[in-house]
């Protein structure tokens, strides 16, 4: 058992800097095992978060990457066979709900919704998950936990959480952080200097402005992590803000040329 599971627990503290009371209150809602929904854009630090508890409360964590050709024996288990026969395997959340770790469904809502129903078992009083086609019911580990996040950004009519998956879940919203603190976190995690990451931060935060005038989707704090270490490689600063924030975002033209510009003008 001590084999499966100490493979997942986080053995150095992953750097995270609080925005708010999000640490606070995650605590609490672990205390009482509430499955908790982290709400934000895409690389606003809802994963580095989760590992950032999962290593503070000393708790395994299972990672799952959501996607729309997942099935529900992906996260339970199926049958496999063998030199010797057939032989079950649990999935990643079978495995976090029996031996207590906390289980993390990122970007669930890519997930088919007859695929996430499997987690309701989980979310309630019962805190059980039924292995239908082992014939056996899973009594979650005291130390387990479910945790989900989506961007609700990119939420439609066809792809949401349904209202019976949502309202099992205490939810705590993320976003950018403030201009001073997204500068430390660029500064630190990529080792460009605070003069640096405070340009690229407003260089992200002009590209923000611009989301839904041409841009589905702003530059990330993980995008301007990335742009630092090419630039802490002694990477030229434009040609770091190309490779890693203007051209993965947009194809657009006239929006590349834009966001040139807003690098030309703090990168001059």
């Amino acid at each position: 058992m001590s084999t499966i599971i100490d493979q997942y627990r986080i053995k150095k503290e992953p750097y995270y800097h609080p925005v708010a009371d999000e640490v606070k209150l995650y605590e609490a809602a672990y205390s009482v095992r509430m499955p908790m929904m982290l709400k934000g854009p895409t690389g606003c630090g809802k994963t580095r978060f989760v590992e950032y508890m999962a290593w503070k409360l000393q708790k395994p964590l299972i990672t799952v990457a959501c996607n729309e050709d997942m099935t529900a024996s992906d996260l339970v288990g199926r049958f496999l066979l063998d030199a010797n026969g057939t032989r079950w395997q649990d999935g990643p959340l079978a495995v976090a709900a029996r031996y207590g770790a906390i289980c993390y469904l990122d970007e669930v809502v890519e997930a088919r919704q007859d695929t996430t129903v499997v987690i309701h078992p989980l979310t309630d009083n019962r805190r059980v998950l039924p292995l239908e086609k082992k014939g056996e019911l899973i009594q979650a580990h005291e130390d387990f936990q479910i945790v989900i996040s989506y961007n609700p950004g990119y939420q439609s009519l066809m792809k949401d959480l349904k209202q019976s998956t949502k309202q099992r879940f205490g939810a705590l919203d993320f976003n950018y952080p403030s201009h001073d603190i997204e500068s430390e976190i660029v500064a630190h995690e990529s080792g460009v200097s605070t003069d640096i990451a405070e340009k690229l931060v407003s260089i992200a935060e002009r590209a923000r402005n611009l989301k839904g005038h041409g841009l589905d989707e702003g530059i990330s704090t993980r995008m301007l992590i990335y742009a630092g270490s090419l630039i802490a490689k002694q990477v030229d600063a434009h040609a770091a803000c190309r490779v890693a924030l203007v051209r993965p975002i947009t194809d657009d033209p006239d929006m590349r040329d834009a966001l040139d510009a807003a690098v030309s003008t703090f990168f001059n």
